[in-house]
């Protein structure tokens, strides 16, 4: 293992080498369902190099950033018919520690669930169901996050952003397919919350940058067009969109009776589709009748009162939900997922101070990931592995100025040009970060020919955000991505 300084002494900082890899293997054996599986661990700091040009003048191929990662390749297999699927989490600022210790990796954290929480230290055990057993593994680390960093020397927020982190994270998929020897192999992008627009539009930039075309997109809590999550001036959008969100949040804190979750969603995504926006779209022009008319509506499925449905303009902002939803109880719910309950200092706030469902798997898994990556993976750094990082803020969507973030061109494009290309869209009924039916409507609204649809496929949970936090959940999940990966 090597650590990386720039000396103090001035004179000799030019003749300090440039960093080098600094990985590590390990062997392990695991047992599933399917019989032993024997793979080989590989974690540590890659380093991403990039030509440079003055003008005409070669510069030369210069380290700009040591990126970690984790690597999992079972063994004895035939790499050109083996699937290779590259994963990574979102944030802008999340490690892959999600991915890789709640759902896919083959080991799991430990933590209970709302409402059966562990205490600390919580644990670590085998994951019997991981998809290791369709799919070698590589879980990525964009820079500032985990122990990904920019040279000493350079500047992080080069990487910032949405293009230089799509270049960064794209060069380091090619640098590792050539060097596991992967690119006859059926490859996958995995990717949740911001990962599946990064993981979306990778697959369009790794195609026309590289040639290097995938087998299928993994999207867990999706979202490739941010106009139809954010609640900005003028944008009734998400307003509209969130509204199944709600009202399946209401019924899951018993606010709907004994009515069913599908008969409760089903009533709402009616409303969210057609009354609804066509309200929100009339602004004053509505007559009082129809104001109260849609109100009434309004309030039934989601569980809000009708006065604070009308005080608000009918529009319904998720934070506030989520703080005014349990207010008569004195409680809070989840942004991330909705299940979990929490408590506000006082009743008088119009938003809640902290995300319950966010405290609840923080402790969980940075105490998960610390202890793995020493004991078990064999990699020490005395870095602090940034779970989850605002480091990275501001954000740059430079690319985008003027206009909606959205990826979905990029995304058609990749599809048109690559007709085999599926695409697999997870999604969790109370995921308040990523709405279900923002995501439906995002993939509705995809340039592509209709039979390009049939290779989209949409998978529902009664779960959040990290839908694998509920145990029944995870387990099916595991199996619809096992089928996923094995129809390569």
């Amino acid at each position: 293992m090597s650590e990386h300084r720039v000396s103090d002494d001035a004179s000799n900082q030019d003749s300090n080498p440039e960093p080098s890899d600094d990985l590590v293997t390990t062997d392990h054996i695991l047992n599933t369902p399917s019989g032993e599986l024997r793979y080989r661990a590989t974690s540590g700091r890659v380093v991403l190099k990039e030509e440079g040009f003055e003008g005409e003048t070669y510069l030369g191929n210069k380290a700009k950033a040591e990126m970690f990662i984790t690597s999992y390749i079972v063994e004895s297999a035939d790499p050109q018919k083996r699937p290779i699927t590259f994963a990574f989490n979102g944030g802008p600022g999340s490690s892959s520690v999600w991915l890789h210790l709640g759902l896919l990796g083959p080991r799991r954290v430990v933590m209970g669930d709302a409402d059966s929480p562990l205490p600390p230290p919580w644990g670590l055990a085998d994951n019997a169901e991981t998809i290791l057993a369709q799919t070698d593994l590589v879980f990525i680390d964009p820079v500032t996050t985990g122990y990904s960093r920019v040279v000493e020397g350079g500047k992080t927020a080069e990487y910032h952003g949405f293009q230089r982190d799509l270049e960064s994270v794209g060069a380091l998929i090619r640098l590792l397919t050539t060097r596991y020897g992967r690119w006859l192999s059926p490859k996958f992008l995995a990717g949740e919350s911001y990962g599946t627009l990064r993981a979306s539009a990778l697959a369009d930039h790794l195609q026309t940058r590289y040639g290097w075309f995938a087998n299928g997109i993994i999207l867990i809590s999706s979202v490739i067009d941010m106009g139809t999550i954010r609640f900005t001036e003028g944008n009734d959008q998400p307003t509209a969109l969130y509204l199944p969100t709600y009202a399946a949040l209401a019924h899951y804190h018993g606010l709907h009776g004994d009515r069913s979750l599908d008969e409760v969603r089903a009533e709402a995504e009616a409303l969210a589709e057609r009354d609804y926006p066509w309200a929100l779209a009339r602004g004053s022009r509505l007559s009082e009748a129809e104001r109260q008319e849609i109100i009434r509506k309004v309030a039934s499925v989601t569980g809000l009162k009708e006065d604070y449905v009308r005080r608000v303009d009918l529009r319904i902002e998720h934070q506030r939900f989520f703080r005014e939803i349990l207010r008569e109880r004195g409680q809070i719910i989840g942004r991330l997922d909705g299940r979990f309950l929490g408590y506000d200092p006082t009743d008088g706030d119009d938003k809640p101070t902290y995300d319950p469902s966010n405290i609840a798997i923080h402790g969980p898994y940075s105490a998960a990931f610390n202890h793995y990556v020493r004991e078990e993976l064999n990699y020490e750094s005395d870095l602090p592995y940034e779970i989850l990082t605002n480091r990275v803020q501001p954000w740059s969507y430079a690319e985008f100025e003027g206009r909606a973030v959205s990826i979905s061109s990029m995304l058609g494009e990749a599809m048109r040009h690559n007709p085999e290309l599926r695409v697999h869209v997870a999604c969790g009924f109370y995921d308040g970060a990523t709405p279900y039916y923002a995501a439906e409507h995002a993939f509705a609204h995809l340039q592509i020919p209709d039979h390009l649809r049939d290779n989209i496929e949409m998978c529902y949970y009664p779960a959040g955000h990290m839908m694998y936090v509920h145990e029944p959940s995870r387990q099916r999940q595991c199996a619809d991505l096992a089928s996923f990966i094995s129809r390569n």
